[in-house]
């Protein structure tokens, strides 16, 4: 072999080195971040974690729960409600059972689109309750509800829940009184636009400035923040300060990148962080942690708060709607409709 052709073998020799070096170098550039190894648990119960508020120095360091607001206001009794529900009382004759009650009892707990329910209230107190067997009581009511995120009782569904109490009230012996169905159609048709003009989900959409994320990254960084699993893949939650409590924020990317076979090798662009407002008490702070912790991913992971459409959020518009929602917990609260309470949750479900 001549100096030249040996010159140029080794030429070849360095070039293809520096193409593999060069190509291992995007591949590994290309690829999701990982979870670090040795990482906690993604799912700790939630009566075992920290609170999590957010210490300017650390986004990523949980603190106490010292920072949550410890006024709370007190809820409505659940239950029926003549605020949101059509309730029909059932004129007894005599105490009955319990079992009595539940034999009686319709198949299915809906009516149309809304929440049917039979109520009962036990001897000597003002106690209202599910019917349970071997328990005996002094009056019986029916309810179903006025509106729902479905929309408002219309005509159809009232003359069913007319059908269904009769047949319980006939069963168990008793009179029914009935209001007039116009009036609770239009009290439902009320309902429904009050719900409608004050009902606010809220959604943050992070997107990865640079390298995507694999999903045991992303949920490694929301574990920090106090989320832990939801029930459904690709689904986080975090809890609210009180145990059974509805989540305050949810987080969800990609269902089909959480089951692959390979989630690690799986790349996301993008994870949503999402408040139901209606749902969340106020004293939680939902709007301002939902701020915190997007600000917080968003540098821990390198990436951006945006819309759904991908348009940056600035601080300006993200102030501005927590304005208006200080101005919806106030309409909400004037109606003894408070977020976070029992009626709320079930008329905006």
């Amino acid at each position: 072999m001549s100096n030249l052709q040996l010159g140029l073998a080794m030429l070849g020799g360095v070039i293809l080195a520096a193409v593999v070096a060069y190509n291992a170098w995007v591949t590994r550039k290309s690829a999701p971040r990982k979870a670090d190894a040795g990482s906690a648990p993604v799912g700790q119960a939630d009566d075992e974690r920290l609170e999590p508020a957010f210490d300017a120095t650390d986004p990523l360091q949980p603190l106490g729960e010292e920072s949550l607001p410890s006024a709370r206001v007190a809820e409505r009794k659940p239950g029926l409600d003549a605020l949101i529900d059509v309730v029909v009382p059932l004129a007894l004759e005599a105490e009955v059972s319990g079992d009595a009650i539940l034999a009686a009892m319709p198949g299915t707990r809906r009516v149309g689109s809304k929440p049917f329910a039979i109520e009962a209230r036990l001897p000597g107190t003002e106690d209202w309750e599910s019917p349970r067997p071997g328990q005996r009581y002094n009056a019986v009511q029916a309810g179903v509800q006025l509106a729902n995120r479905h929309g408002p009782l219309n005509d159809i569904e009232f003359s069913e829940f007319v059908m269904k109490t009769q047949a319980l009230a006939d069963a168990l012996g008793a009179t029914p009184d009935f209001p007039e169905m116009r009036d609770e159609v239009l009290r439902g048709r009320e309902l429904d636009q009050f719900a409608s003009t004050h009902d606010a989900q809220l959604g943050f959409t992070l997107r990865a400035l640079q390298a995507a994320w694999s999903p045991g990254y992303v949920q490694q960084h929301a574990a920090r923040l106090g989320f832990v699993a939801g029930a459904l893949p690709g689904r986080m939650v975090l809890p609210g300060a009180q145990g059974g409590q509805v989540p305050v924020l949810g987080l969800m990317f990609d269902t089909q990148a959480a089951l692959a076979d390979d989630p690690e090798q799986t790349a996301l662009r993008e994870v949503s962080l999402l408040l139901d407002v209606a749902h969340v008490p106020q004293a939680e702070r939902p709007y301002q942690r939902m701020r915190e912790v997007a600000s917080a991913l968003a540098l821990a992971m390198d990436g951006a708060i945006t819309d759904d459409q991908g348009q940056p959020l600035p601080d300006a518009t993200l102030d501005q709607i927590g304005s208006d929602l200080d101005s919806l917990y106030q309409a909400l609260g004037e109606r003894d409709l408070h977020a976070g309470s029992a009626l709320a949750r079930r008329l905006f479900s």
